[in-house]
């Protein structure tokens, strides 16, 4: 499988909204309740500072999407804020890796000196992992922060990392 990841435009939308969806619905990542229709998921993705999708190249089938935008606002604009989304069927490929170091370059391209991530669920291994490979910061664990799909409070990891 061949994959690059490619700035959002309205031709990814359907397989953007698909994968994006997949994880709202599994309801154990996004804070979201929520799927994304057509009017309501463009005018997301467009929303923020960058969207980009992961696209495989052969098919031109979208396999991840990830969102950029800052964490607050003002005097604290400078740090930002991305979430991660790869097909169900297609996670343990690397693609998330792809996504995360594509939107490091693409955070430090839009001057943001800090990327952290609010709700890591620590059920998230994965995430886990692949944010400690690339040399995130755990800043705690704030007890029950997430409210998982099956009505279960989980943890959660807030990171950053410097850019």
């Amino acid at each position: 499988m061949q994959v690059e990841i490619l700035p959002f435009k309205s031709s990814y939308l359907k397989g953007a909204l698909n994968v994006w969806n997949e994880v709202v619905l599994e309801g154990k990542a996004f804070p979201q309740t929520e799927v994304l229709n057509e009017k309501t998921g463009y005018d997301f993705f467009m929303a923020q500072s960058f969207s980009g999708v992961a696209v495989e190249k052969t098919t031109n089938e979208v396999v991840g999407v990830y969102i950029l935008h800052p964490n607050n606002v003002g005097r604290c604009s400078h740090i930002c804020n991305a979430s991660y989304a790869v097909k169900l069927e297609l996670r343990g490929n690397r693609i998330g890796k792809m996504l995360v170091t594509d939107c490091i370059e693409k955070a430090r391209e839009l001057s943001f000196r800090i990327l952290q991530f609010n709700a890591v669920v620590a059920s998230n291994k994965r995430a886990l992992a692949l944010y400690e490979s690339l040399g995130f910061i755990r800043l705690g664990i704030p007890p029950g922060g997430f409210l998982n799909k099956d009505n279960v409070y989980e943890d959660i990891i807030p990171h950053y990392l410097i850019l």
